[in-house]
């Protein structure tokens, strides 16, 4: 009898991801071993081609199942703007034309927003989560989470990444940034995609 737990794989190289998943899943009870797809050195990237964060976490999801043989999990993340009418949305990470320059998404998006009065700069953090098995039959399940806000007109904090430091939670006083990793993986939107896909993930 074999009682290792189910190996899952995370679609994503990025290992700061992988770190911040294991300690979401540990949290929220979900026992899996967990890693990304360095450890299946064919498996290509899967470009990122939808037009929402469900369809990319989806794709990327069944692509790497399909290409490894196992249950696979995906999520695709976002900074919503109220004032650029959702957007950057699934652009986010690469706003400003260079995927992952996180300083110059930064800089463009404060800019297109420099002039909109605090009371119209509402934001949130969009996370959809998706979980693939392998095969014609696999399932197929996303699950979506959100966090409101508003954003600050410069930066604030060094920890965390992307639109961090710019993204104030609603009933807090500091920016993403600024929290540790513990409180913001207790209320982030990845965390409440995981918590809401962590159902469907441990089902036997």
């Amino acid at each position: 009898m074999n009682d290792a737990p189910q190996r899952v794989v995370l679609a994503t190289r990025n290992a700061h991801k992988i770190g911040e998943l294991r300690a979401i899943l540990a949290d929220l009870g979900v026992v899996v071993d967990l890693v990304g797809v360095a450890e299946f050195p064919g498996v290509a990237d899967v470009a990122e081609t939808e037009l929402s964060f469900a369809g990319n976490a989806l794709l990327k999801a069944v692509a790497v199942a399909e290409a490894t043989g196992l249950p696979a999990i995906a999520d695709d993340s976002g900074i919503c703007v109220d004032a650029l009418n959702g957007m950057p949305g699934i652009f986010s990470a690469r706003w400003a034309g260079r995927h992952g320059d996180d300083a110059a998404n930064l800089d463009l998006l404060l800019a297109q927003v420099s002039d909109v009065p605090d009371e119209h700069r509402g934001a949130a953090f969009v996370c959809a989560a998706a979980l693939a098995e392998p095969g014609p039959d696999g399932r197929r399940i996303v699950e979506e989470g959100r966090i409101n806000g508003v954003l600050l007109r410069e930066r604030h904090g060094e920890g965390g990444f992307g639109y961090d430091p710019v993204f104030r939670p609603h009933g807090h006083d500091v920016s993403t940034a600024e929290l540790t990793a513990e409180a913001k993986n207790r209320i982030s939107h990845r965390r409440r995609a995981f918590a809401a896909l962590a159902p469907h993930l441990v089902r036997g």
